[in-house]
């Protein structure tokens, strides 16, 4: 009888395991902040060098949605030290979202810097990841 029990407990394990979702397998996801550096906050003080940056920054971000590894990208509306960016980026590993973050215009050229993190949609609505 025991036995019989700890059968059924161990398939029943085995059957909760199995219907898991396999997040090893799923695609991966990592955000990065940008944040301009303070000497570049006042943007009425920009010469053509970071307004071309910008542009090239902007650019970019077009080019890695339509490429599909921009899921979203955007910035926050107010004018202080306290404003920021965020690209959702799908990538294979770390290396290449890390890969992606440096490469990003502005934060090659010192306009902005930037942090990595790992990340995962939990509800999306309107966007396809």
């Amino acid at each position: 009888m025991y036995l019989l029990i700890l059968l059924l407990l161990c398939v029943n394990t085995i059957n909760t395991f199995a219907q898991q979702p396999d997040y090893s397998m799923e695609e991966k996801h990592f955000i990065y902040t940008l944040k301009l550096k303070k000497l570049y906050l006042d943007r009425q003080k920009w010469t053509a060098r970071e307004h071309n940056i910008a542009e090239t920054h902007f650019d970019h971000l077009k080019k890695l949605t339509k490429e599909g590894k921009a899921v979203l990208a955007g910035r926050t509306l107010n004018k202080d030290e306290t404003q920021f960016g965020i690209v959702i980026l799908k990538a294979a590993s770390e290396q290449e979202a890390r890969s992606l973050m440096e490469n990003d215009p502005a934060v090659k050229k010192g306009l902005m810097t930037a942090e990595l993190y790992p990340f995962r949609i939990a509800t999306q609505n309107g966007f396809n990841n």
